[in-house]
């Protein structure tokens, strides 16, 4: 097992675990090599609009997600802090590329399939990381959504941590 930690996050050190691998790193594509070790948006949003925080007990994965959404529903900012494996660093890093100035609705419609997408795919034992993203923006959501007194049209209450309900995707 491979630790490194980012300068510019001194808080977040993450781990990439060749043994769910095989011991091949080979398996991760540049994409999620390169969110891993260049993450994007990594830190916190003081003042946030919404904050979600959701994690994996099998694991240990936890994804703090921090939303700064304006006065039209438009999300300006967002950050993430996550502590874990490699794979749950780039999808905390790629969700927040993919929610940042997107509305509120475009952003709860980012999907774990989505997220993986774009990082050209994950091995078969990392999908829950890319479940948690998902999560992880959704628990942002509806915080904002309770802090306003309003209702976001298809956001249930998320789940805090999803091995209570991990399902096994293929890819």
């Amino acid at each position: 097992m491979d630790f490194a930690c980012n300068s510019s996050a001194r808080l977040n050190c993450y781990k990439i675990n060749t043994e769910d691998t095989g011991g091949n790193i080979d398996m991760y594509s540049d994409k999620v090599m390169d969110h891993f070790q260049n993450p994007r948006n990594v830190g916190e949003i003081e003042n946030a609009s919404g904050v979600g925080t959701v994690g994996n007990a099998k694991c240990g994965d936890i994804m703090r997600m921090y939303l700064d959404i304006d006065d039209n529903g438009i999300i300006q900012d967002c950050k993430f802090k996550t502590f874990g494996c490699g794979a749950a660093v780039a999808t905390s890093s790629m969700a927040t590329e993919l929610v940042k100035g997107k509305t509120i609705q475009q952003a709860l419609e980012v999907t774990n399939k989505a997220v993986m997408d774009a990082l050209d795919g994950l091995p078969p034992v990392k999908v829950h990381c890319s479940l948690l993203a998902e999560e992880a923006i959704h628990a942002a959501l509806w915080d904002y959504a309770e802090k306003h007194g309003i209702k976001i049209e298809g956001l249930e209450k998320p789940k805090s941590d999803i091995s209570e309900e991990e399902v096994e995707e293929e890819y």
